[in-house]
This record gives C-alpha cells, sequence and structure tokens, in this order.
C-alpha cells in the first residue's frame, strides 16, 4: 500500500479520491477475482514489485546524501538496512524511530550555563539555558563552580525547563553541595510546568517569585 500510495502521488493522485479508487479497486481483485489473481505468476509478480521498488524510491535522496545531516543520513541508511536484512518493513521503521529519539536526545541534551557575579562580589548568578533531564544533568553539574567565595547563588532557570526526576535529583544536589560551604542558594524563573515537577517530586526549596 505505501507503494501504490507513492504511485498514486506521483501519477497526479493526491486527493481522497485517488486512496478511495485504489482501496477500492484493490478489494475488488481480492474478493471478486481472487481466483484469477491466485493464478498470476509468481515471477511476475515479482517482476512488478522491482519496477515498483525502482519507480517509488526516492533516487535523489542518495545523490544528496552527503548534502544532508549526518544524523538523518545514518537514520536513512540504518532504516533502509535493517529492512533488507530483516525483510519487515515495521523492524526498519522501528529501528529509524529509535535511532532519531537518541540523536533528538542527544542534540538537546547540551546545557549552557552564564556566570555573573552581582552585590559586590558577594552573590553570583547562574543563568542556565537548555533542556534539563538524564542526558544533561552531567554536563550541568560540571559548569558549577562549587568552591564559590560568595554568601548566595541564584539559579535562573527562565531559560530552562526540567524534564524529569534526574533533573530535580541534579537541582537537589547542586543546592546540597553549596549548603555544604554555607552558600544560600535560591531558584528563580522556574515555569509552570517545571514547577510542579519540583513540587510533586519535592527536594527543592520554593523558588522565589512561585
Amino acid at each position: 500500500m505505501i507503494g501504490q500510495s507513492v504511485i498514486n502521488v506521483k501519477s497526479g493522485g493526491s486527493g481522497r479520491l485517488s486512496s478511495l479508487v485504489a482501496g477500492v479497486f484493490l478489494m475488488f481483485l481480492i474478493i471478486a477475482l481472487g481466483d484469477l489473481v491466485v493464478q498470476i505468476p509468481m515471477a511476475a509478480l515479482v517482476g512488478v514489485m522491482i519496477m515498483v521498488s525502482i519507480g517509488t524510491f526516492d533516487w535523489s535522496s542518495v545523490r544528496n546524501l552527503h548534502r544532508i545531516p549526518k544524523t538523518d543520513a545514518a537514520v536513512m541508511l540504518i532504516t533502509v538496512a535493517t529492512v533488507v536484512v530483516t525483510h519487515d518493513l515495521s523492524k526498519g521503521v522501528l529501528a529509524g524511530v529509535l535511532l532519531s529519539a537518541i540523536f533528538f536526545a542527544a542534540k538537546i541534551s547540551k546545557v549552557k550555563v552564564h556566570q555573573i557575579v552581582a552585590v559586590e562580589g558577594t552573590k553570583k548568578v547562574y543563568k542556565i539555558h537548555g533542556q534539563i533531564f538524564f542526558a544533561s544533568v552531567n554536563d550541568l553539574l560540571d559548569q558549577i563552580n562549587f568552591d564559590d567565595s560568595v554568601k548566595e547563588v541564584e539559579l535562573d532557570l527562565s531559560n530552562a525547563h526540567l524534564w524529569d526526576d534526574s533533573a530535580i535529583g541534579a537541582l537537589d544536589k547542586i543546592e546540597m553541595k553549596f549548603e555544604q560551604n554555607d552558600i544560600h542558594v535560591m531558584y528563580t524563573g522556574l515555569n509552570q510546568e517545571s514547577n510542579e515537577l519540583k513540587e510533586q517530586i519535592g527536594g527543592l526549596s520554593k523558588a522565589s517569585g512561585h
């Protein structure tokens, strides 16, 4: 049916009527002409399917393989290779979806932290940018200086979002390490979803401004 849909689109049948006609005709072949269809030699069907695969394959994607992002190219190659090896389209799609999810998680796991010293050197503000979840917490912790000689630290999360318990645990760990050095920690800029997650999981002090 995927090949049929591609052929419909390439032939100009991109509307609902083309899908309806294709489906009705296929049902007619199965129900009314089933006895005749089963008499078609398998070799003839193989030839038809080979031509369908050649006609529906996007050959421009191969020519432009070096131009597209490497992650997209890897997903495409792994998907096609899985289908060829397993002879199962569903397994190829599953491999492509899983690989895309991994690449997406790696892409958004980059966290940037900008440090600003304020109030005559007694306070430091950490402006955190990015998505905080299990894949980015280590990057966040590495950018925090726990040996600061200040009395107060503010974590500005206006441009960040907390996604899971690992994010809450990371902030809890930051607070604990600073308090061991007698440095007070306050949180600002938590959006509604992040604040609700914080309150649900617990372990953090109330963010100011909420």
